[in-house]
């Protein structure tokens, strides 16, 4: 690839990039893409799909509760697919491993339209998450390999910011299908009223078809079979041990990776996808003050009215899943320029301390339509944009036999760690009283814990990649 170029000599950052490894850019994001969307459109679905699941008995906080434990699950996945893909794409290479982890996700998304009770579709998201967390660990390493040094901070800010136009797909089977009243409609005469969110869910086998794209063009990177072949040597060292990242200085970067995730994927679940319900909240609260205000209306009017607010404010509530993912769009892709410029720790830094403030606003400081659906875009700017610094920072701190397994077990360790704090906000719902806003406030104070990790992390700015 040449020689690494200083970003301070005045060449372009994407000068003499070749149109490879712009392909790879290409097929690493869209498995991304397809990655965000098979988690987003359990989001997209989560009102429709669990309470077509239990009994028609089930509390409003019970319900939450099989929510949070079907995303727990989808955490704790993610832990597992991405540490064992990430030590298996140091051993057999990125490209073989990119397609299985894309087979795995795909084919499970679209079982999971096959649910029957809760607990089937919780199962599912586990599985489905396993793919999910592989398919970003090795994706992430091929792009930091393929790339050269000046161009890394800004190609990884793109792959990360490509997870909007996932998070977009989610919401236009939300809007088109899932909250479609020709399909509902459809759907209860012919008997089958969860079809909607199952057609949601079974359009997840689409990315299938990535993976004959990248059999057919992508090679593994050079820095990868240099790694081998020294493995491959007597007294070489091997390739994807998960010890090694305990040993030495690489313990050290091990602990402060895991940590930066576990804070930004905590919140992430617990506090950024439920931006979206403080649109929903204002709209259903002006609806309320509407129907106060109303005249009496007959059992036919009443009826058409409630079917219009059903469809009505899934429209919202998918209007405010595209606010707050497109300023988290926005976010993710400043992340590289402005990790260029003052380097990836204050980069962290001002992404935890907004975050934490825009969160509060957000849940605690503002009301009414138009104020809500302004600031969205700027909470979700500062609630995701770190998350494109796991895919900058990550590959940087390991040598390239470690780096598929350091990078997926730093971000999917941490999905495991995570975990347990959605457990608890559906607890905080269910049996200590808290409103949705209040848990979701209550948790952003995590980013605090992320700031004072930061005293430990290494500056990696402008440092080519360890072989």
């Amino acid at each position: 690839m040449g020689r690494s170029v200083s970003p301070t000599d005045g060449t372009a950052w994407y000068h003499g990039i070749t149109r490879y490894q712009w392909m790879v850019l290409v097929i690493a994001s869209l498995g991304w893409v397809f990655d965000v969307f098979e988690g987003q459109i359990f989001v997209a679905s989560m009102r429709e799909a669990m309470p077509s699941l239990v009994s028609a008995a089930a509390t409003e906080g019970a319900i939450a509760l099989y929510n949070n434990i079907a995303l727990g699950g989808f955490l704790a996945g993610g832990a597992a697919g991405g540490i064992l893909f990430g030590i298996v794409s140091d051993r057999i290479g990125r490209k073989r491993t990119l397609s299985l982890t894309i087979l795995f996700y795909s084919f499970f998304t679209c079982l999971s339209s096959l649910s029957q009770a809760w607990w089937h579709l919780a199962a599912f998201r586990f599985l489905v998450a396993m793919g999910v967390g592989g398919e970003w660990a090795v994706a992430t390493a091929l792009v930091a390999e393929v790339f050269p040094q000046r161009a890394r901070a800004h190609v990884g800010g793109i792959f990360h910011a490509s997870s909007v136009f996932g998070t977009w797909f989610a919401v236009v089977a939300g809007i088109a299908v899932i909250g479609n009243p020709t399909i509902q409609a459809y759907a209860d005469r012919v008997g089958v009223p969860t079809l909607p969110w199952r057609l949601g869910f079974a359009a997840g086998v689409l990315p299938a078809l990535l993976i004959l794209w990248i059999r057919a063009s992508v090679h593994e990177p050079e820095s990868w079979q240099a790694a081998r072949d020294r493995a491959q040597q007597q007294g070489g060292q091997k390739m994807g041990v998960i010890g090694d990242l305990f040993r030495g200085g690489l313990a050290r970067r091990t602990f402060v990776g895991v940590t930066l995730a576990t804070v930004g994927l905590a919140t992430f679940w617990g506090t950024h996808i439920y931006g979206k319900n403080a649109l929903l909240d204002a709209v259903e609260e002006r609806y309320l003050e509407q129907e106060a205000q109303g005249e009496e209306l007959s059992e036919a009017q009443c009826a058409e009215m409630l079917e219009q607010r059903r469809f009505g404010l899934k429209r919202w509530e998918m209007l405010g899943m595209f606010l707050v993912t497109t300023g988290g769009g926005i976010g993710l892709l400043c992340f590289g320029p402005i990790s260029q410029r003052l380097g990836r720790r204050k980069t962290f830094l001002f992404y935890h301390l907004g975050g934490l403030a825009s969160a509060l606003i957000l849940f605690q400081g503002i009301h009414g339509v138009t104020n809500v659906a302004l600031f969205m875009p700027i909470f979700g700017f500062l609630t995701l944009g770190m998350h494109a610094g796991y895919a900058i920072y990550f590959p940087e701190l390991y040598p390239t036999r470690l780096r598929g397994t350091g990078t997926g077990f730093c971000f999917n360790g941490a999905r495991l760690l995570a975990a347990p704090v959605l457990f608890i906000s559906g607890w905080m719902q269910r049996d200590w009283g808290f409103s949705l806003d209040g848990a979701a406030s209550l948790l952003s104070f995590l980013f605090i814990f992320g700031t004072l990790v930061l005293l430990l992390a290494p500056e990696t700015k402008g440092q080519a990649l360890p072989e």
